[in-house]
C-alpha cells in the first residue's frame, strides 16, 4: 500500500470530514475523496460510510486503523533517526507555535534566523492544536503548557505573566465598578474571572486566538486578560491590574529525542532560546 494513501486514511479517520482532512494534509478536497475511493477499490472493501454529517469508519476501517497507526509510528521513527544524523545547516525545519508568539514576539528573530542561515527552510505552523512531534508534524514546538508530553525533550523557558488590559476609550466610557456596564472578553472556561481584580464583571463571547483577543481589546470590545508581552507594548491599551505569573503560560521549547543531534534543529533551538531569554522582562510583565 502507498504510504500517502495511509496518511490520507488516518487524517480522514481522525477528522471525520474530507474538508478538514484536506486542510490538515495541505491537499485539495477532491484529492482526499479520490484517494480514499481508489484505496477502497484496490482493497475491495468499504472503509468509510458516506453520510451527510461526514465520513463514518466501517468495521473494516477500524481493523485497518491499528495497522495504519503502527506503520505511521514505525515510519515516523525511521524518519527521526535519519534526521538525527543530518549535520548540515541546510534543509527544512518545521516549527509549531501560537500566533501570539510568532507575530507578537518572535517574528524579528525568525527573520534574523533566516538571514543568518539562508540554506535552512523555516516553516512556521501557527496553531493552537498540539502538534505530534513523534509523527513529524513538527520538528520543534514552542508551546504554552503545564504538562508537556513525557516523550519529548526540552526545557521550560519561563512562566509568562498575564494582566487585565483595556483601551483608553473603553475605560473612559465604562465604569468598571459597575459590573453591568462592562464586559470581559472570553476565551474559554471562566474560572479565572473570580481570581481577577474584577470578579463581578461578566464574560461575553469566546475568542481562542490571543491575537484576536488583543485586537478586540484595542477596538474597545471589553477588558482582556492578556499575556503582558502582548498588552504592555500596545500603546492603545492600559494595564489595569498587576501582572501575575500564570502557569497556563509556562513556555516550553520542545523537540523529539531522536532529532537532538540534528545540526540545523540544534542551531535553531539555541538561537530561539536566546531570543526568548532576551525578552524576559517583557514576558514577566516587568518591562
Amino acid at each position: 500500500m502507498d504510504w500517502e494513501d495511509i496518511k490520507i486514511f488516518l487524517a480522514l479517520m481522525r477528522t471525520g470530514t474530507v474538508r478538514t482532512a484536506a486542510e490538515k494534509l495541505g491537499v485539495s478536497h477532491s484529492t482526499v475523496a479520490r484517494r480514499i475511493e481508489a484505496m477502497e477499490q484496490k482493497l475491495s472493501v468499504r472503509l468509510f460510510d458516506r453520510l451527510p454529517s461526514g465520513y463514518i469508519v466501517t468495521p473494516v476501517g477500524e481493523d485497518m486503523l491499528k495497522v495504519a497507526e503502527q506503520v505511521e509510528t514505525d515510519l515516523g521513527g525511521l524518519e527521526r533517526r535519519i534526521l538525527g544524523h543530518d549535520h548540515k545547516l541546510a534543509g527544512r525545519i518545521r516549527v509549531t507555535m501560537v500566533d501570539a508568539l510568532a507575530a507578537g514576539l518572535l517574528m524579528p528573530h525568525l527573520t534574523e534566523f533566516t538571514e543568518k542561515y539562508p540554506d535552512i527552510d523555516l516553516e512556521i505552523d501557527v496553531t493552537y492544536d498540539t502538534a505530534n512531534l513523534s509523527n513529524r508534524e513538527a520538528d520543534v514546538a514552542i508551546r504554552f503548557s503545564q504538562n508537556p508530553p513525557e516523550l519529548l525533550i526540552g526545557r521550560r523557558m519561563i512562566t509568562c505573566s498575564t494582566a487585565a488590559y483595556a483601551s483608553q476609550e473603553y475605560l473612559g466610557q465604562h465604569d468598571l465598578s459597575t459590573p453591568e456596564k462592562a464586559r470581559w472578553i472570553g476565551f474559554g472556561p471562566h474560572d479565572w474571572v473570580k481570581k481577577s481584580q474584577f470578579p463581578n464583571i461578566p464574560v461575553k463571547g469566546k475568542f481562542v486566538s490571543l491575537m484576536v483577543q488583543l485586537e478586540a481589546c484595542k477596538r474597545g470590545m471589553g477588558i482582556g486578560m492578556l499575556p503582558c508581552f502582548l498588552g504592555d507594548p500596545e500603546p492603545a491599551l492600559q494595564r489595569i491590574s498587576a501582572p501575575e505569573p500564570n502557569v497556563n503560560f509556562d513556555l516550553w521549547l520542545l523537540t523529539h529525542p531522536d532529532t537532538r543531534t540534528n545540526a540545523r534543529i540544534r542551531v535553531f533551538k539555541d538561537f530561539i532560546a536566546d531570543a526568548i531569554k532576551s525578552h524576559r522582562k517583557l514576558l514577566e510583565g516587568n518591562s
